[in-house]
């Protein structure tokens, strides 16, 4: 109830200007934050000599932000210029071979920039998952699979794996656990699917296509193993109407996505400010709030950016990859909480949706989101800080669940429908406004560390009750009032979409 329902314009006027005022005056004390703690000495690894004609400084705390776009750029272009264009040839001339074609060039870029041992661990593997798939037993798959991921993000055995490779070089560590920790994954997805099919299994051939497909090798995403083969077993390349201008639109939003970037990084240094919690404690509640806000909008950013890249690539090879992960802005469920729409697809396959079936038994659901966490809490590395992430999400997944249930119960559904639609969006959202806190305190764990969560948490929910914590969340109450109109807009469009398909 209340999903269309329609709130008076000037109501969702007075909510736009009400975020509005506090986005900015929020922002203002992040940027007089940044600007006085520019010379600080103890951000002076994380802040570095960027703009001179503009007097300002540049915020290069993400490692891997700076790696990609400074001493590793050239590399990713050439690499990824000479898939273009070797798969473009492909295309054109040996259409019916062109994932062949795709396997060979990733597999020689993958030689040349991390070296034969590298390639033979990445083999190796593949060739223990497609041992195992010949079985044809899910669990086996299942067992044999969890067990290759735990010897990479499992100490000795990451350590003793990683010390075949030889050499040293930017991104070295993040390109070795990458491609390994994605191979398993897309070995696990190859072995489910061959135990599923009816008739015999996929050949080996089709797993080497499907994991050294370069622009998914190192950072993703995940294509499930059955959309992959078929979209790159079509043998007629056709493009739909105005593709190659999405494209070109997509292509010129993430390269304005990143200078955007580099442009934020010089006057808001808000991954440098949490490192030092004396300044920070010193920063007014709204500033705090905006500050943790802006640091999940940031990682959001982020992985928009490099899948988008890789996506782009895919989309010209005639594929159809995962979509983008929903702006962290849009989102007050934790269902819809992810920042690798891939990753979270292939948990919802493979784990969440396989155990919980249709998520509306309490039980089951708990036994599905312990078991998808479990093996998130193995993909990111097994550590203290990602154990209490996966607990806090997990719990804030299932409470949505038993609130839900909880509401259903028939006094209370008997209460909401004697409401207006509009009230009852209303009341809705006041609990979607607390979720939405919850998602960014639960987050921030992960992006920053557990000192800044407890802090931002101790001043927003005790120092500064009543006021501040009144006052935010009325405003995240205003904002998510308006992600529900646009909700309620894209479900009007998707019905009139349906109606008019009936009638065709």
């Amino acid at each position: 109830m209340g999903v269309k329902a329609m709130l008076p314009s000037y109501e969702l006027g007075f909510y736009a200007l009400v975020v509005t005022c506090a986005v900015l005056y929020s922002g203002s004390g992040i940027f007089e934050a940044s600007r006085d703690s520019m010379n600080r000495k103890a951000f002076r690894d994380g802040i570095k000599p960027g703009w001179h004609y503009f007097g300002r400084k540049m915020d290069v705390a993400d490692f891997e932000w700076v790696m990609w776009f400074t001493s590793f750029r050239n590399i990713i272009i050439f690499a990824l210029s000479g898939h273009v264009l070797f798969g473009k040839i492909c295309s054109m001339t040996v259409p019916q071979h062109r994932a062949v074609m795709y396997m060979i060039y990733g597999a020689l870029a993958v030689l040349g920039s991390m070296g034969l041992l590298y390639l033979m661990i990445i083999l190796s593997h593949c060739l223990l998952l497609y041992s195992v798939a010949l079985a044809k037993q899910k669990w086996l798959c299942y067992v044999a699979g969890l067990c290759c991921l735990a010897s990479f993000k499992v100490e000795p055995f990451g350590s003793w794996q990683s010390g075949f490779v030889t050499g040293a070089f930017d991104l070295q560590d993040v390109l070795f656990y990458g491609g390994c920790t994605f191979t398993i994954v897309r070995c696990m997805s190859f072995a489910l699917e061959s135990s599923q099919k009816e008739e015999g299994i996929y050949s080996i051939l089709d797993l080497l296509k499907y994991n050294f497909y370069l622009p998914f090798f190192f950072f993703g995403p995940v294509m499930t193993f059955d959309q992959f083969h078929a979209q790159v077993s079509t043998r007629e390349l056709r493009r739909k109407d105005h593709e190659m201008k999405s494209i070109r639109v997509n292509a010129l939003l993430h390269v304005g996505a990143i200078v955007a970037v580099d442009i934020f990084f010089h006057f808001f240094y808000i991954l440098t400010l949490p490192s030092d919690l004396k300044f920070v404690n010193r920063l007014s509640d709204w500033s705090l709030a905006g500050l943790a806000y802006s640091n999940l909008v940031y990682d959001w950013v982020k992985a928009a950016v490099m899948f988008g890249v890789t996506n782009t690539i895919a989309r010209l090879d005639h594929l159809e990859p995962p979509q983008p992960p929903k702006c962290i802005t849009m989102l007050y469920i934790f269902a819809e909480t992810h920042f690798d729409r891939g990753i979270n697809d292939w948990l919802c396959k493979y784990v969440y949706d396989h155990i919980g079936e249709n998520h509306d038994n309490i039980l089951k659901e708990l036994v599905a989101s312990t078991a998808t966490f479990a093996v998130t809490t193995l993909w990111l590395g097994p550590c203290h800080v990602v154990y209490i992430w996966s607990l806090v999400n997990c719990f804030g997944l299932n409470l949505e669940l038993w609130v839900q249930k909880f509401f259903q119960l028939g006094p209370l559904a008997k209460l909401e429908a004697k409401l207006s639609g509009a009230m009852s969006r209303r009341i809705r959202a006041a609990f979607g406004a607390v979720n939405f806190w919850a998602i960014v305190l639960y987050n921030i764990l992960a992006l920053n560390s557990l000192e800044f969560a407890q802090l931002v948490t101790k001043r927003l929910l005790v120092m500064g009750f009543p006021v501040s914590t009144l006052s935010i969340w009325f405003i995240t109450y205003c904002g998510v009032q308006l992600i529900k109109e646009r909700e309620r807009i894209l479900a009007i469009e998707e019905e009139l979409k349906g109606d008019k398909a009936k009638v065709e």
